[in-house]
């Protein structure tokens, strides 16, 4: 056994790296003992490992040598070569690069002398700056599990995790604190470190069994003293900091939380909110939510019925329909459905606002393997029961009863979003009417011979022995060799490795080389391809290969599929488990040998393999090639691996009976209603895939071997009658379709010319494929194939609105088969939006720890609540444990109170029409901060309006400059949102909201004297009330749509122009329309527009001369007539805004008073702010000239560090940019400094 020699002092990490590799080779694990080794062994340092004898040189020492013995026979070294480079390279990483200066931070807390002092502590930041971004994409340094890389980098950083490195610090190393923390808690760092505490504030450490950097004699009186005077200065430097700390806290308040107000009024469900009450003093989602959607709903507003007669009467607003994209039972809200519901709900209340007769149609899937593996894992956890042991009519039952217990989770939480559905009208794709759609679409298309029986290769889940839809598939990419966990398997699989092996050529020595990333396949090999133009194999024409483990004789094949550069150029065909080996099969008749069952058990296959699991015969066939002396190597590939997105098995290609949908003429009809205008996609950048997938559409795979679903309306004909020969599973001829048995005989017997007494039927066990219920939905929800009313008004729909990412699974079948069953195209439109990402473009993932509940957003959540939800979840440990870091990175203090309209809002910001929507938190709070400006601005609009104001049906003409100036910008608002509205640009329509709200009517229009509101004349007083009043009332109506709830309870609180008729709720008020508010004035644009330069440049010189709150007099020399005229016009206004004493227009030939700083607002006006008398000129001067010095040194000194010769080679490109700017910005001010010395010094 060999023997360790390590230091017991516990933050010795040379010693701490030896013992932790250690712990990983269990079989091989040294004694440890805490001694310096003999002198007669010449062991240089510890620690030292000595070996038993006949192992070469019996010591080894210092940390690297040991750490590399004891990790490589762990196993724990690299994989292979490659791998083996790159723990090289890490190790040397942290030896040479980091251990350097984490002594450097780390040792003077620990009172150590003798570091080395040229190593500058900055260092530490650029090496952890470099471990962040290489650990950014993955979980170990080297390949997917610790090895001795993850080891050494991680006990060089020990010690500034312990006593250097605060919170702060590791905030900024998001990636390297992940990963360290995931080290430490594997069981073997724990054995040997124990549970870490991580630093939460430097300070000195108290020493433990004294240096372990040292050693040698005891340190003399002089050094002792050196010591503690070192210590005593690092005490006063840590004091001075909490000092500044302090100072910075008193300095800067901590904002306020947000105040959350409550609704207490006790209103029965449905019953209109109270609205007399005084209005909170500020925003609250809670407050504001409350009570509004039963009333809504009970109301019936959101029926396409509210306010007409019937839904048949002719609507010359015209109509629009759509329907919701069903989501499963089973889930519940996430930011997709957010997104998806805001966008909808959004076009939804407009064009119900412009009058049309308007239906949202809700739904939801029954969501076939989801659903049935909820309801299994359900009676397994519960009962102890497997669906087999119910039987299927009872398993079935149980699913019912599930569904209707919690069925209906998500429609609550589309309610909680806001979303104006007819929930009267709400489908389930199982339930009767929608059921008989399905089965009438079956017989129908079957009849016409559109669906038939084939045997083909599928999709295979051997965990839930069933097929699969493309969909859910998830495609992983591998790199390499790679451990991957499979259902079923103690241990993990490899995947990502290419196996050579060869065949022998019958009759001869011969071989031929294939390679292969699945080995167990090849005991369903039936031939070898090569390309008819390599001319190696040319000779092999005619010629068989043997197959080693069978009498099998399979022959050499040509054809131009085979990429003749690639390996040897030939190819092993399996062609009943690959699906270009099939084709190769069905091209060269070849034989098609089976060799999995359901389960995925090996069947068709000689022993010792008859019977094996397959990813146990993946071994065994390996190991059998080998002792054959036919394995010729093993070596990484990079691959992709399909993976069930349901069950994590990894996806077979199978060949099994199913039935098929035909979907060459149907693709061909999809794809040239969208060239011919018919159907118009947008935005237009998906054109191009969709043409890819109708132009080369495969058939249609829609048999589900599951319980749950709509069963499959086919029978299998067995006839009594000699005349008749029994029929296969693969003879369409022998099945028929009905709507119900007795129906299927009468046609089994017409087709066999027989008496129906002769005919058995046997039904398809499977269940149709859950798209194709989602196929018809369009059409199934209004009752088709009866001709129903509401099939009649609103199918053809008007907009399909959903995700790019099921345009081929949803859109294009609704698109197919639409158009085959009922001759109509679905819906006239279609428009896709984006993808949620994160705030960092990542693709959301509970593994990332950044997957978002919009409920979280909307009611906000604490960070232990967001760590509790991974809890609850399937991620293992390592998983959760970087999960967490995630959420503590992107949500230190939690997600915040934001509510539902501020997240609707945010949402449709967003959606540009582009493909990711990188969604940031922040961003959506920033809209609750827009929700309470709105609020206060509509309390103090309606305080100056007064209680007895009563709106006027019309205005007057009567408005001042100002009056129209808004009036002209809500019309511009008014004409932006309608055209952006009918281009689906959310954006554009959002953006001209907030803009109205905030910049124009907020900074601008409410910030006028009071004598525009209260001065003399009444006339311009009730003028000027009246247009504030079709301000609020517009610009509510604009922002109905986007945020119903906080502009319902606002327009509930302002008066109507006529009462007695006006729509009871904003939601069915009229949008604003360009015919009505027609005030645009482009003249007056662009009046303000000068107006308001000029008030910036007096707001800028105001801030730079500090005069908060002096008011001065401003002279504006203009350079012409009108311009003189056009200040005077609005003087008021500059006056006002700019919080001057007096503003005076000047001539260009007028001369400027003394004492004036001056800037030029524009070509046509120079501002000159009078300042001589408000300040004391010397002391300015005084500050500004010290302020100059300031800045003279700091760009001095940016200077020479730019100036180096190594700063472009050593330094980051990103640092490079950021002096660049700190240049740039340093020089504008100290120009603007030096400008202001000079008009002061003008004043002296």
């Amino acid at each position: 056994m060999p023997t360790l020699y390590v230091s017991p002092h516990p933050d010795d990490f040379r010693s701490l790296l030896a013992l932790i590799a250690a712990e990983f080779c269990p079989s091989s694990r040294p004694r440890v003992i805490t001694e310096d080794p003999p002198a007669s062994l010449n062991a240089r340092s510890r620690p030292a490992l000595v070996l038993p004898a006949g192992q070469g040189d019996p010591v080894l020492s210092g940390a690297g040598a040991v750490a590399w013995y004891l990790a490589f026979q762990g196993k724990r070294a690299g994989l292979d070569s490659k791998q083996q480079s790159q723990v090289w390279q890490w190790l040397s990483f942290a030896d040479n690069e980091l251990t350097p200066v984490s002594c450097a931070v780390v040792f003077p807390l620990m009172g150590v002398m003798g570091v080395d002092k040229k190593v500058p502590s900055k260092l530490f930041s650029l090496g952890t700056l470099i471990l962040d971004q290489a650990l950014a994409p993955i979980t170990f340094l080297v390949g997917e599990s610790i090895t001795l890389a993850d080891m050494a980098v991680a006990t060089a950083v020990l010690l500034p995790f312990k006593y250097a490195l605060e919170p702060s610090d590791r905030k900024s190393l998001i990636n390297v604190t992940r990963w360290f923390t995931t080290c430490i808690n594997q069981p073997q760092f724990l054995k040997v470190l124990g549970q870490i505490t991580l630093c939460e504030k430097m300070g000195p450490v108290t020493p433990k069994f004294g240096s372990f950097l040292l050693s040698g004699a005891p340190k003399t009186e002089a050094q002792l003293k050196k010591e503690a005077k070192k210590r005593e200065k690092l005490e006063k430097f840590q004091q001075k900091k909490e000092m500044e700390a302090k100072k910075k806290k008193k300095a800067k308040p901590e904002k306020k939380e947000i105040g959350v107000t409550t609704y207490n009024i006790l209103t029965p469900a449905g019953d209109k909110k109270d609205v007399i009450s005084p209005l909170p003093d500020s925003y609250s989602p809670q407050y504001v939510e409350a009570v509004w959607y039963p009333w809504w709903e009970k109301q019936g507003f959101f029926k396409p019925e509210y306010g007409r007669k019937s839904i048949g009467e002719k609507n010359p607003h015209g109509m629009f329909m759509m329907c919701i994209p069903p989501p499963n039972v089973t889930g519940s809200l996430h930011l997709g459905h957010a997104l998806t519901n805001a966008i909808q709900d959004c076009l939804t209340r407009w064009h119900r606002m412009r009058g049309e007769t308007t239906l949202w149609n809700p739904g939801c899937d029954h969501a076939g393997i989801a659903t049935q593996v909820v309801v299994e894992k359900k009676l397994m956890r519960e009962r102890g029961l497997s669906r087999h042991d119910l039987g299927r009519e009872k398993f079935i039952e149980e699913i019912w009863k599930w569904k209707n217990e919690k069925g209906d989770r998500i429609y609550h939480q589309l309610k909680k979003l806001g979303s104006s559905l007819d929930w009267d009208r709400a489908c389930f794709t199982m339930d009767s009417k929608l059921s008989y759609a399905v089965q009438e679409a079956f017989i129908r298309m079957h009849d016409e011979g559109v669906i038939y029986r084939s045997k083909r290769l599928v999709n295979w889940s051997c965990t839930l022995n069933s097929a699969i839809s493309d969909i859910e598939v998830d495609k992983k990419e591998l790199t390499g060799r790679t451990l991957l966990p499979v259902p079923g398997y103690k241990e993990k699989v490899e995947f990502g490795v290419l196996v050579s092996f060869a065949y022998k050529v019958d009759g001869s020595d011969e071989e031929v080389i294939v390679a292969t990333t699945r080995i167990e396949t090849m005991l369903g090999d039936t031939a070898v391809a090569v390309h008819p133009a390599d001319p190696r194999y040319q000779h092999l024409k005619g010629k068989m290969v043997l197959h080693p483990f069978c009498e099998r004789k399979m022959p050499v094949v040509f054809d131009e599929f085979v990429d003749m550069n690639f390996g040897t150029g030939a190819v092993k065909i399996t062609p009943a488990h690959d699906h270009n080996d099939y084709e190769v099969g069905e091209r060269h008749n070849l034989a098609f040998i089976n060799i999995l069952d359901e389960n995925g058990l090996l069947i068709n296959v000689p022993p010792p393999f008859l019977g094996m699991k397959r990813f146990e015969a993946r071994n065994a066939v390996l190991q059998a090639l080998m002792d054959r002396g036919q394995f010729k190597e093993v070596k990484d590939n990079p691959m992709v691996v399909p993976v069930c997105s349901r069950s994590k098995d990894i996806v077979e290609p199978l060949l099994k009976p199913q039935w098929y949908v035909n979907c060459t003429d149907m693709g061909k009809q999809a794809a040239d209603v969208v060239r011919e205008g018919k159907l118009k996609i947008i935005p237009d950048h998906h054109l191009k895939t969709w043409f890819n997938w109708m132009d080369n559409i495969r058939d249609w795979c829609i048999s589900r071997q599951l319980w749950w679903g709509h069963r499959i309306p086919a029978y299998f004909i067995t006839v009594s009658d000699p005349s008749v020969e029994p029929g296969e599973d693969m003879d369409g001829h022998y099945w028929v379709s009905g709507r119900s048995e007795e129906e299927a005989k009468e046609k089994a017997a017409r087709r066999f010319n027989v008496t129906v007494d002769k005919i058995s039927l046997r039904q398809d066990e499977d269940v149709l494929d859950t798209w194709f219920s989602s196929g018809i939905f369009p059409f199934s929800i209004f009752g088709w194939p009866n001709e129903t009313e509401d099939l009649k008004v609103f199918y053809p729909g008007t907009l399909l609105e959903t995700g790019h990412d099921i345009l081929f699974f949803w859109v294009a079948r609704m698109v197919m088969m639409g158009l085959k069953l009922t001759g109509k195209l679905p819906f006239k439109e279609v428009y896709l939006h984006a993808v949620v990402r994160d705030a960092h473009g990542r693709k959301m993932s509970k593994s990332l720890g950044n997957v978002i509940d919009p409920l979280d957003v909307i009611t906000g959540i604490s960070l232990e609540g967001l760590h509790a939800q991974l809890m609850d979840s399937n991620l293992d440990a390592l998983e959760v444990e970087k999960a967490k870091q995630g959420q503590k990175a992107d949500y230190p203090n939690g997600i915040p109170e934001c509510g539902t309209d501020a997240l609707r809002f945010a949402l449709c910001a967003y959606t540009s029409q582009g493909r990711d929507i990188n969604l940031d938190v922040n961003r959506i709070l920033g809209y609750r901060h827009f929700c309470n400006k709105l609020w206060n601005a509509v309390k103090f609009a309606m305080k100056t309006l007064g209680d007895n104001f009563v709106p006027t049906e019309k205005l007057c003409g009567e408005e001042s400059v100002s009056d129209r100036w808004i009036l002209s910008r809500l019309s511009a608002a008014v004409s932006l949102c309608d055209d952006a509205f009918k281009a689906y640009d959310f954006p554009t329509i959002t953006t001209s909201i907030y803009n109205f709200w905030l910049y124009e009517l907020c900074d601008v229009y409410l910030v006028r004297p009071p004598a525009s509101l209260n001065g003399d004349s009444q006339r311009q007083a009730q003028v000027c009330r009246q247009t504030l009043y079709t301000c609020l009332d517009v610009g509510l109506r604009l922002l109905s749509p986007l945020m119903p709830f906080v502009s319902e309870e606002l327009y509930q609180r302002l008066p109507r122009r006529q009462p007695q008729t006006d729509p009871p709720s904003i939601c069915v008020t009229s949008y604003p329309d360009t015919k009505e508010f027609c005030w645009h004035s482009e003249e007056v644009d662009r009046e303000m527009e000068f107006i308001m330069t000029v008030v910036k440049t007096i707001r800028s010189l105001r801030a730079d001369y500090n005069l908060t709150k002096t008011r001065a007099d401003c002279y504006l020399q203009c350079v012409d007539a009108a311009t003189v005229s056009l200040v005077q016009k609005y003087t008021l206004q500059i006056q006002t805004l700019s919080y001057c004493q007096a503003v005076i227009p000047l001539t260009a030939n007028q001369p400027v008073p003394e004492g004036c700083a001056v800037a030029i607002a524009s070509d046509r006006c120079t501002v000159n702010l009078m300042l001589k008398g408000l300040i004391d000129v010397e002391k300015e001067v005084t500050k500004l000239m010290a302020k100059k010095g300031d800045l003279e040194k700091q760009m001095e000194k940016l200077r020479e560090k730019m100036a180096k010769s190594d700063y472009k080679e050593k330094v980051p490109v990103k640092v490079q940019e950021q002096d660049a700017e700190k240049l740039r910005q340093s020089q504008t001010e100290l120009e603007k400094v030096t400008e202001a010395i000079e008009n002061f010094r003008k004043m002296m």
